[in-house]
């Protein structure tokens, strides 16, 4: 890890760090003036979400370094686990 993420993780505690995890699912679709990106990962069955203001190339098959917190959202009445990207990188 480089210094960057090591700084982050000791402010942070909740905040979690994973290396070279591929990409098998990258959707992004526009919510007010923002793209919502939703990462779907190699056996993991949460989705990871972030938010940019322009469209982003696709990451599908790429291998990432993500910093994310864990959270709990609720979809028609479900509450769903959902990965909150702080920081991301393809590695």
């Amino acid at each position: 890890m480089n210094k960057k993420v090591n700084k982050l993780l000791e402010q942070h505690q909740k905040l979690v760090h994973t290396e070279a995890i591929k990409v098998v699912s990258h959707v992004q679709r526009e919510q007010d003036d923002w793209m919502i990106n939703t990462l779907m990962l190699e056996n993991v069955s949460a989705p990871f979400k972030y938010k940019r203001k322009k469209r982003y190339k696709t990451l599908v098959g790429q291998r990432v370094n993500l910093t994310y917190y864990p959270d709990i959202e609720t979809v028609a009445g479900f509450e769903i686990d959902v990965m909150n990207i702080v920081r991301i990188k393809i590695a």
